[in-house]
């Protein structure tokens, strides 16, 4: 599993040769639940400080943490999701550390026996290969609080809405070898966890974040130190933090100097990282398996029923849209990535031309919906309006020029298609009577361009721009060009 062969392209070309990058990633993502992990205080985001917390989750004496059977169920569909091993047997261990938004002084997580085992998540790459990364485990875990220290000049304050959180720690295995490919990998993996719905993916929201793990090597030489920059919440910022610390540990170490294992923050001001702290290894948490909490079993038949119940994953997703649509990988991966769009497409394509169905969910729709900062299916046209328009187009009711403002009078004004190309005399012309006519008069006109045409054939594009105006876009675009070879003596 992973990659073995090392790719020259990927590597980073230093003073004294080329260094090989070698990522992986730690990624915190935040169980889609109303209430907490080993409570029933609300897990909803924007909560006035301090608001969801119960006693449980603020540690007060006595007060016992219970599972919450939703954030295992949710742990183990993420699992299947990415092809994992579902161990039947995995244990809460206490992680001990000080800090002031872990009321308990220890968080609760899994440390040696995790629910998720070993899985796998493809990425298909812009230059069309696809590579397959490992994952090491995923494993259950509650978050802490947040220390707030831009409140008062004097104090910091202490918010636990977070503290108890059920997230999901997803850790890959050391097979990236570039920036590129970790934020392929993030995306891919958030897009999983959504169609899952088993973490809603918003990383401003603090409920998907990473620590980055990167160290470099001579190609084909064994694994340098790492360091861990903690708690990167964008797809960008780890894709900056992976090329700064990928430099920098160049530097030093063609200089002489050695890297030190530690953990590191990104600035996003500065698009660097800095040192926090010397990096702690799992002896220093004093790990011990949680005396309050049973064990967790879990049986074939729960395994088995949450498997009956999962959705079409985007992989097969896309398989399936190749071979029923007849649609390209690129094409298939861009639909994949968003389910709503997926849908979205479907609905559109239902007995339609696929290509032409594509071309408009991810073209001009997409544009619109880009520039009011929205969703395709927010844009403001139906599913069955976007295919009125291509059955318009499909018999040559209307040409694509027209389609496109037809498009914008539904976003602006609703309405059916067809009535609003009747009502408005949008129709193509199709008359090659009436076309003839305008073509004898544009040639007539420009004798010079005639003369240019036939020594530039593609200089017919200047004749189909002069039909289309003169007929304000309503020309039928076939007709015209095939009038014009006719009387330009083109050929076909």
């Amino acid at each position: 599993m992973g990659t073995a062969v090392v790719d020259n392209k990927n590597l980073i070309e230093g003073a004294t040769g080329d260094w090989e990058v070698v990522i992986g990633l730690e990624v915190h993502a935040q169980v889609t639940s109303k209430s907490k992990l080993f409570s029933g205080a609300s897990t909803e985001f924007g909560g006035e400080p301090n608001a969801h917390v119960s006693l449980v989750d603020a540690a007060m004496p006595g007060m016992l943490p219970v599972i919450n059977e939703e954030c295992v169920a949710q742990a183990v569909r993420t699992g299947l999701g990415l092809k994992a091993e579902i161990n039947h047997v995995s244990v809460f261990a206490r992680k001990n550390y000080f800090y002031p938004d872990l009321p308990q002084g220890y968080q609760i997580s899994q440390f040696d026996k995790p629910i998720v085992g070993e899985g796998e998540v493809l990425l298909d790459m812009k230059d069309g290969s696809t590579i397959t990364i490992g994952i090491e485990r995923l494993h259950l875990e509650q978050d802490a609080g947040k220390s707030l220290h831009d409140q008062h000049p004097d104090f910091s304050f202490v918010d636990l809405n977070r503290s108890g959180v059920a997230l999901m720690e997803i850790v890959s295995k050391p097979d990236m070898r570039s920036a590129e490919q970790a934020r392929a990998y993030v995306t891919k993996l958030r897009t999983i966890l959504r169609y899952l719905g088993t973490c809603d993916g918003n990383m401003e929201e603090g409920s998907m974040r990473a620590d980055v793990n990167v160290s470099v090597r001579r190609p084909g030489e064994a694994l340098g130190i790492r360091t861990e920059t903690k708690n990167v919440n964008s797809i960008r910022f780890i894709g900056q933090t992976i090329e700064h610390e990928a430099v920098r540990q160049v530097d030093i170490l063609e200089d002489g100097g050695e890297i030190h294992q530690e953990t590191r923050l990104f600035d996003p001001k500065t698009g660097k990282t800095r040192a926090m702290r010397s990096k702690e290894e799992a002896h220093d948490y004093r790990y011990f398996p949680c005396p309050d909490l049973l064990p967790l079993e879990i049986d074939d038949e729960y395994i088995e029923e949450l498997a009956k119940h999962l959705p079409e994953l985007p992989d097969q997703k896309k398989d399936r849209l190749m071979s029923e649509y007849g649609l390209s990988a690129y094409d298939a991966n861009i639909l994949v990535a968003s389910r709503a769009n997926a849908d979205f497409f479907e609905k559109v394509a239902n007995g339609r031309d696929a290509k032409l169905a594509v071309n408009w969910v991810m073209g001009d729709l997409s544009a619109h919906a880009n520039a009011k900062g929205v969703a395709i299916a927010e844009a403001g046209v139906t599913a069955d309006q976007l295919g009125g328009i291509i059955d318009l187009i499909s018999n040559g009711t209307i040409s694509g020029k027209i389609a496109k403002d037809v498009l914008e009078i539904i976003m602006e004004e609703g309405g059916d298609p067809a009535e609003i190309v009747k009502a408005r005399g949008l129709m193509q012309v199709s008359d090659s009577g009436e076309i003839e006519a305008i073509i004898d008069e544009i040639i007539k006109a420009n004798p010079k361009q005639v003369e240019e045409v036939r020594d530039k054939p593609k200089a017919i594009g200047w004749f189909v721009g002069q039909v289309m105006q003169k007929t304000k876009g309503k020309a039928n675009p076939g007709m015209v060009n095939a009038l014009l070879r006719e009387k330009l003596d083109l050929g076909e």
